[in-house]
């Protein structure tokens, strides 16, 4: 015996929604990349145990940028290279600038390292402007205005504490 089946229609795929869909959906998720960017910026912050086993030479000299409630201070291991008081309530990024470029040629371009101490009570976006004076500063090059490189290879600490009549560890 013989079953005789029905011939069966294949239903039709209607996928014109979802290809609308997908033309709209593609061009705004794109879109909202771009305004979606964050701003990494790159540290490396220094472990005690890490300097204490790699044995540092403390006659090793460091360029440093010490931030204070009343002023920057620019070190070059134990000299004081410049102190920048704020001006009107404001800290001095241009002369901060200006100190780290000219160190900046006296060091070479090999030198990329920087180490900021700042005391514990540095307002979070004073930091971050110092260290992005410290990494970089516009310059004119063939008529158009760049970032040149200062110091990238930033490192962050603690500042020294002041008592009267000089620093204590």
């Amino acid at each position: 015996m013989r079953r005789h089946r029905r011939a069966q229609q294949e239903a039709e795929l209607d996928i014109t929604s979802f290809m609308n869909l997908m033309i709209i959906l593609v061009p705004v998720l794109l879109i909202s990349m771009v305004f979606n960017h964050i701003t990494v910026l790159e540290l490396r912050l220094p472990l005690e145990e890490e300097l204490k086993q790699q044995d540092l030479d403390p006659e090793e000299l460091t360029l440093e940028v010490i931030v204070r409630e009343s002023e920057m201070v620019v070190n070059f291991g134990p000299l004081t290279i410049e102190t920048l008081p704020k001006k009107d309530g404001q800290y001095n990024f241009e002369g901060l600038s200006k100190t780290l470029q000219a160190m900046k040629k006296k060091l070479g371009n090999e030198r990329t390292d920087i180490v900021i101490l700042s005391e514990p009570d540095i307002d979070y976006q004073v930091l971050v402007s110092v260290i992005d004076t410290a990494k970089s500063f516009p310059a004119v090059i063939a008529a158009s205005v760049v970032n040149a490189v200062l110091f990238p290879d930033v490192s962050l600490g603690d500042a020294p504490r002041l008592v009267s009549g000089g620093l204590a560890q």
